[in-house]
């Protein structure tokens, strides 16, 4: 049979078939020998007790573990963890490493003041000349219904900081997950882990990963060289620049830098590519 990986948890996996029925099976031990590990949104070949053979992946995301995505939904809260413009070029540079398509959610839009909130729309004015972007908040509801469309057909991926709503989002939009969240540590300014495993569930025509929430992003897997092309905006821009391969720092004649200085390009972004750019290239591999 061919199937979907659906959920894991305790090296328990659960795949749904063709025909949509969902078995229990356990992975053959030749997939520990040769370093494969299957995960939630992983195509198999299977029999009633185990996992028998993977087919080949187009993504692979480290954490949140999952496989085989669609689109990628970024969860980045308003406030309680306060937002933070370097987390979400830092997810966005890894979603666009693995051709995943990503849209951007601000959540707990009803902690801010309209002020505030006047503030964050404006500067996110810039995210939507290239991503899809929504205000939204679990508490109020408000906004909530216009991303039913968003996941027909799809395989999405909830990804986002400890604490950024995530599981509060998905329960808003379907009440029977019935998820377990928590409030955000006073003390720590986060929040506590409540999802403790990976799991796809049955949203709105698509299947949608529900996935431990995470307040780092670490980049192993990306090339100090890949870093432009991952910022699409820069990459818009690069044939402007004067040199082939313009890293964007210190090359005269820079379409980007130039842009920069013009206020076109929100100052933040080209932080976070800078910041982000230094950290991989001082990154050593370790064995």
């Amino acid at each position: 049979m061919k199937g979907r990986i659906t959920k894991l948890i305790g090296g328990l996996y659960t795949v749904r078939d063709e025909s949509n029925k969902d078995y229990k099976v356990k992975a053959r031990g030749k997939f520990r020998h040769s370093n494969q590990s299957p995960k939630v949104g992983d195509l198999v070949g299977f029999d009633e007790d185990f996992i028998m053979t993977l087919e080949d992946r187009r993504n692979n995301l480290n954490r949140p573990p999952v496989c085989n995505i669609d689109q990628a939904i970024l969860i980045n809260s308003a406030k309680e963890p306060e937002f933070s413009f370097n987390l979400l070029d830092r997810f966005l540079l890894l979603i666009e490493h693995e051709s995943i398509t990503p849209v951007v959610i601000i959540t707990k839009i009803d902690l801010l003041t309209e002020s505030e909130l006047t503030v964050l729309k404006n500067k996110m004015k810039y995210y939507e000349k290239f991503y899809d972007v929504y205000f939204v908040s679990s508490v109020t509801m408000e906004n909530t219904e216009s991303l039913r469309k968003i996941f027909e057909d799809k395989v999405s991926v909830f990804a986002g900081q400890t604490g950024a709503g995530k599981s509060s989002l998905l329960n808003a939009l379907n009440p029977e997950f019935d998820l377990e969240t928590n409030t955000i540590s006073k003390a720590l300014g986060r929040g506590k882990h409540t999802t403790r495993h990976s799991e796809l569930l049955d949203l709105f025509g698509g299947l949608v990963a529900d996935t431990p929430g995470f307040s780092k992003l670490d980049f192993f897997d990306i090339k100090v060289e890949e870093v432009p092309d991952c910022f699409v905006d820069f990459f818009e821009l690069s044939h402007e620049c004067k040199f082939r391969g313009c890293t964007h720092i210190n090359e005269p004649k820079c379409k980007v830098k130039q842009e920069v200085e013009l206020g076109n390009i929100l100052s933040s972004r080209y932080h976070s590519y800078k910041v982000i750019r230094e950290e991989i290239k001082d990154t050593k591999i370790k064995y």
